[in-house]
């Protein structure tokens, strides 16, 4: 509860608090070694074996192409790499959306949210990704233009990779927030432009993927607005604030964990059945959490049932007319809680977001490693002469090898987009950073269920200004929006770009080798 007393004595959940620290942080980056408090040694240790992992992994892995020729598996090998440095950036950037707030809000530190995203994004990937259809096959190219011409295809395909992997990394050593898969469509746009012509691109896809950069960040700003609202309201301005809190977690466990099952993870084809599978399964969930509730923070409650004084710890609402603090509307501002219920209620929603962050932490290695994968899998069917049909199934070792690129990411830079979604945008507690989070989930899952085109990362980037602005405009940090904003809008044009150029490169390269 250090960080409790901590918030308390800089001003609480109204005030905006500046510290030299963060001013210090807003202009560069702490090295891995600072960043996880170990000496430079371990740090440079740490790269190095990650780096002689990646070379020699491959060489282990059935997808090599054993009993091929030399030439072939040479080139799968360099294939492999190629999806590597994808899934590395992909690490390095992309889970930056499930774990930032965490640890912006103290709820996980830096340490604490690598190893747990480390664990789940490799589970994600492993056992959700099992039959991913090739992002070529996504509606973003059309794939008879490169009928007959497999080379061009195999070294669009690699300069895809390498290309929205170059954009990630510049992002990443920047501190932005970008979308992985609007790096990939950028990058397959610009080869299926420059070497296929306008035919070779389905102009509806990428017509959705930019409408994603207004209603991604739209959508979970104004979700992430109304949930921080609801908070202060029916949370904050209630008679106990901390019985409040522990009333609402099961709620929204309920809520959440009954949506997730129904469109996620149907457990039946039958709409009735399905339901009430949700239905138990959110209700077991909510169970399972005010029990966990009770057992960390019960004493505390008690405390506060059997403490006139304990139970009345919300600070009056200060410099308040009479006339307007007889009824308390849903925008009034309200002022935090103190004492042992800024124990409790951070307690509660440090515990529920932490849970929301490892459900999208996990969701994201199942969805976002067929980014790395989807291309990757495609060139080594084209270079093993396999592919066949209208869907390719990504072998378990190349799903391992996306995961590990991505916890390799996450390990070695994941720490530059985390400071900004956790810190840089606006200061976050664990009830922002649980409202911000919680929006985000509810928006994609939503707009996945209806097919609407939606960025995780612009909605949850969205969702944290909400909660901004839910505070004050003042509360939003305007130079980090438009640096982030601008990297939006020039990440498609870059992938196409760079795409184009290593494309160019390639051909050249194996017109001498094959």
């Amino acid at each position: 509860m250090d960080n409790v007393s901590k918030f308390e004595a800089e001003g609480g959940e109204g005030g905006e608090i500046t510290r030299p620290e963060d001013e210090k942080s807003d202009n560069e980056l702490p090295g891995i070694a600072q960043a996880f408090h170990i000496s430079s040694a371990t740090a440079t240790a740490i790269s190095v074996c990650i780096a002689m992992a990646a070379l020699c992994f491959p060489f282990f892995m059935k997808s090599l192409g054993l009993g091929l020729d030399f030439k072939t598996k040479a080139l799968s090998y360099a294939t492999l790499l190629f999806g590597f440095y994808m899934a590395w950036n992909i690490g390095a950037n992309d889970v930056a959306n499930a774990m930032g707030t965490s640890v912006g809000s103290g709820a996980l530190s830096l340490r604490q949210a690598v190893l747990t995203a480390a664990v789940l994004e490799f589970s994600g990937a492993l056992l959700m990704g099992t039959h991913v259809t090739s992002t070529m096959q996504k509606g973003i190219l059309v794939a008879n233009v490169f009928q007959g011409k497999d080379t061009l295809l195999f070294a669009g395909l690699l300069s895809s990779l390498a290309a929205a992997g170059t954009w990630l990394q510049v992002a990443s050593y920047y501190g932005w927030p970008v979308s992985t898969t609007h790096c990939i469509v950028g990058s397959m746009v610009g080869f299926g432009l420059v070497y296929g012509g306008t035919g070779a691109v389905f102009w509806s896809s990428l017509a959705r993927v930019t409408s994603s950069w207004v209603v991604s960040p739209l959508l979970g700003a104004m979700m992430s607005f109304l949930v921080y609202k609801c908070i202060r309201r029916f949370v904050y301005s209630a008679p106990n604030p901390g019985q409040a809190a522990a009333a609402a977690a099961p709620i929204a466990v309920f809520l959440g964990v009954t949506g997730i099952s129904f469109a996620a993870f149907p457990l039946s084809k039958t709409f009735h059945v399905a339901v009430a599978q949700a239905l138990a399964c959110g209700t077991a969930s909510a169970i399972i959490v005010y029990r966990i509730i009770r057992k960390q923070l019960g004493y505390l409650l008690d405390k506060s049932n059997t403490s006139d004084s304990e139970a009345n710890q919300v600070t009056p609402r200060p410099r308040r007319k009479p006339s307007s603090s007889k009824n308390i509307g849903f925008l009034s501002d309200i002022a935090g809680p103190k004492g042992d219920q800024l124990k409790i209620v951070y307690g509660v929603f440090g515990d529920m977001q932490i849970l929301s962050a490892c459900f999208m932490s996990f969701a994201h290695g199942g969805n976002d490693v067929s980014n790395a994968i989807g291309p990757l899998a495609a060139a080594l069917s084209i270079l093993q002469g396999g592919m066949s049909g209208n869907e390719i199934v990504i072998p378990n070792d190349v799903l391992a090898w996306g995961g590990f690129g991505i916890v390799a990411g996450l390990a070695m830079w994941g720490y530059r987009v985390m400071a900004t979604i956790g810190k840089k945008i606006t200061e976050l507690t664990p009830t922002r950073g649980f409202a911000a989070e919680f929006a985000a989930a509810s928006v994609v899952l939503v707009a996945s269920k209806l097919g609407l085109p939606i960025s995780a990362t612009h909605t949850l980037v969205g969702a944290v200004m909400g909660v901004g602005f839910a505070r004050g405009l003042n509360s939003v940090r305007a130079e980090t929006v438009r640096e982030i904003v601008t990297s939006w809008a020039v990440t498609i044009p870059a992938g196409a770009t760079f795409a184009v150029i290593y494309t160019w490169i390639l051909t050249k390269i194996l017109s001498c080798i094959l």
